[in-house]
């Protein structure tokens, strides 16, 4: 009730000061349909498909090392146990496997068949692949075989210049296949001051455009950069729709679909926005 208040006020406010909600080109940030987690995902972190079909959400939460699967709008969940408990931000599918990200950059990988397990005994685990530093952003392309990691607090990278992103190559094992950079630089000069510089939370690319879509809860944002990682959107996210942005997914249609942690006051939830070629 406090929270459905909040967002009348808010929107009341910009209508009679003649703003409009941001959003970028192809969707309505104001729009979304909302499916409201069961208790087991209050803490939702990543989301992903199977081949970007959207019958089953595939997520993961940031505490327990469980993979779900529900349908959109039933909060019946099943999972499989991959892993202890643990620090989890990010998960993706890449053909017949699942990865998902710890905090620490360690990667859990098993086969996607095994989803209907209840415990997985096959998870292979990679540590120390990626520098040291605070990871939570993954995103796997079919057509490549690649994955893409995005640090959110490396020591390496100097958050108010750029962030750095690693490419590994999944075969029978994880090969180092480059890297890329987003230029803080060309976020600024779209949306002005980013404090304490610019902490993504997750990535994905969209199917329809190609384009990479990155947010980050930590400054309210969602980046949109082309092919080459060249900034062209940048969007302020409504903090009262928004609660904590952890984990986007695109499906076939290009619809987009991000989750957000529960709090005090709302529950961890997942909105989906419509594609639109306008």
């Amino acid at each position: 009730m406090i929270g459905l208040l909040a967002m009348v006020l808010v929107l009341a406010a910009c209508k009679a000061s003649g703003q409009k909600e941001q959003s970028p080109k192809n969707y309505n940030l104001s729009l979304p349909s909302k499916f409201l987690m069961p208790e087991s995902l209050f803490e939702i972190s990543g989301i992903a498909f199977y081949k970007n079909n959207p019958d089953t959400v595939y997520a993961i939460q940031d505490e327990e090392g469980k993979f779900f699967r529900l349908a959109w709008g039933v909060k019946k969940q099943y999972h499989s146990k991959f892993g202890k408990k643990g620090d989890y931000e990010d998960v993706t599918i890449v053909n017949d496997k699942v990865v998902v990200l710890k905090s620490n950059g360690s990667l859990y990988i098993f086969p996607f068949a095994d989803r209907f397990v209840e415990d997985i005994d096959s998870t292979r685990e990679w540590k120390k692949i990626l520098p040291e530093g605070e990871y939570e952003g993954m995103y796997g392309d079919d057509s490549t075989d690649n994955i893409y990691i995005i640090c959110k607090n490396c020591a390496g990278d100097d958050k108010k210049q750029a962030v750095t992103g690693y490419i590994y190559h999944m075969g029978d094992s994880l090969a180092p296949a480059g890297n890329f950079s987003i230029d803080v630089d060309q976020i600024k000069a779209l949306t002005g001051k980013v404090k304490r510089g610019f902490r993504p939370s997750a990535l994905a690319k969209n199917p329809v455009n190609g384009y990479w879509y990155i947010i980050s809860a930590v400054n309210k944002l969602m980046v949109v950069t082309d092919s080459n990682w060249k900034v062209i959107e940048s969007v302020e996210l409504n903090g009262n729709r928004f609660n904590q942005p952890e984990g986007i997914a695109f499906d076939k249609s290009g619809n987009l679909y991000i989750s957000n942690e529960g709090d005090d006051l709302t529950q961890g939830n997942i909105l989906k926005f419509t594609w639109s070629a306008k």
